[in-house]
């Protein structure tokens, strides 16, 4: 089957996404942004529930949907008809990765299991995204980012306090994740096909996603069987590490090290705390850190955070500001790193989204195309799949599948 983009480092392979929503296209866009030909399939008539979040909407189209889906192409398929689940069968037969992201059971009552699939297609490397994992007594739960920031401890340790209600992370960051965790899966399956000639199958949770992230936390309920608290911005092993006020906003501090800290103190005009045995140390500022912290906030809020993030950068203490979402898209370093760009999609034109995050020296990734619009690639890819174009219009009549011009 064609393959575009025509770069990246995955260009050749082919990806069928029986996913929706989150966790499977963040995968699938991770891989179709390396270069990797991602077919999207969705259902007719609805396609991707995701073309429903909305607003916002450019010229009718979801905005969140066209994030997640550039890169493939798409076909819509009503998979309930007989010869809709022909069609799938046949994008499989040759497939190197297929993603799915269904309840445990859906794929397998479809007749699209990994047993049989592998049958057929011994290299296939099978990709299974869900809430719980495919083991366990929570395997047929569904899968919600926030139901999953609950179970896996993230909600307790997000917030200002102990004595606050509990808050979620803003991103999705369970979903997100675990589409990552995916995409890294199935890489090193793919590699360790290269050297076989064999597939296998690849099993990670939002839930699993969650616990990924509470690396310190867990660390620390481990060591000491205490369950850590949420601390506003602060970090669970070091101090200061945290953001506090200044006259305009917010600033970050990262002082945590011995030497940052040595060089703190003086720009805030408090010398005398590098002699204050509280805070000789890092444990000692951790032990102390509400002490520490009354301390350096009337400091902070003395100059705006321009200013501090002058006299910080000039002494070698980390230091940055707490951006907006819009800020943070038209920061130069965002710029210059491509991480705002633009794509042409087929309906709108051209339109910005935000760019790859990991950059190839020898293999540069490319943004080519826009999220497709639901059914758009549908005849182009029945076409390669080897049916004739009477077949096709057939297809469409019966509602078999849905195209668009």
């Amino acid at each position: 089957m064609m393959s575009s983009p025509d770069m990246g480092p995955l260009r050749g392979v082919t990806v069928i996404e029986l996913a929706h929503i989150m966790a499977g296209p963040v995968c699938g866009r991770m891989l179709a942004d390396m270069g990797a030909n991602v077919i999207k399939v969705e259902r007719v008539p609805e396609g991707d529930a995701a073309r429903g979040f909305v607003p916002p909407v450019i010229d009718g189209e979801s905005a969140a949907f066209m994030m997640l889906n550039r890169n493939k192409r798409g076909i819509a398929v009503n998979l309930k008809t007989e010869d809709g689940h022909t069609i799938v069968q046949r994008l499989l037969e040759d497939a190197d990765i297929v993603i799915e992201n269904y309840r445990k059971g859906t794929m397998k009552r479809l007749g699209l299991g990994y047993e049989k699939l592998r049958a057929q297609n011994p290299g296939l490397i099978y990709c299974e995204i869900s809430g719980f994992g495919r083991t366990g007594p929570y395997a047929d739960l569904g899968g919600f980012d926030l139901v999953a920031q609950g179970y896996s401890g993230l909600m307790s340790i997000t917030g200002e306090g102990a004595d606050r209600p509990p808050v979620k992370c803003g991103p999705p960051v369970t979903d997100i994740t675990a589409g990552l965790l995916a995409a890294m899966g199935v890489l090193a399956a793919y590699v360790e096909r290269l050297k076989t000639g064999q597939g296998q199958r690849v099993d990670t949770s939002l839930f699993e996603a969650g616990i990924t992230q509470t690396f310190w936390q867990s660390a620390i309920a481990l060591a000491t069987g205490i369950s850590p608290e949420p601390m506003g911005s602060a970090h669970p092993l070091n101090a200061p590490y945290e953001a506090f006020e200044t006259t305009d906003g917010w600033i970050t501090i990262g002082a945590s090290s011995e030497a940052t800290w040595a060089r703190l103190p003086p720009v805030l005009g408090l010398p005398e705390l590098l002699e204050d045995p509280r805070f000789s140390r890092n444990k000692d500022r951790m032990h102390n850190r509400a002490v520490l912290n009354a301390t350096l906030a009337p400091a902070f809020k003395k100059k705006q955070t321009r200013e501090w993030l002058d006299l910080l950068k000039n002494a070698g203490v980390p230091a940055g500001p707490v951006l907006s979402i819009g800020e943070m898209l038209e920061h130069p370093q965002t710029l210059a790193r491509d991480m705002v760009t633009e794509t042409m999609h087929s309906g709108l034109g051209v339109i910005k989204t935000i760019g790859f995050p990991v950059k190839f020296s020898a293999t540069p990734t490319s943004i080519e195309r826009g999220a497709p619009r639901l059914g758009e690639h549908t005849t182009e890819i029945l076409g390669e799949l080897g049916y004739e174009e009477v077949k096709i219009k057939r297809f469409i009549q019966e509602g078999v599948v849905l195209a668009i011009a």
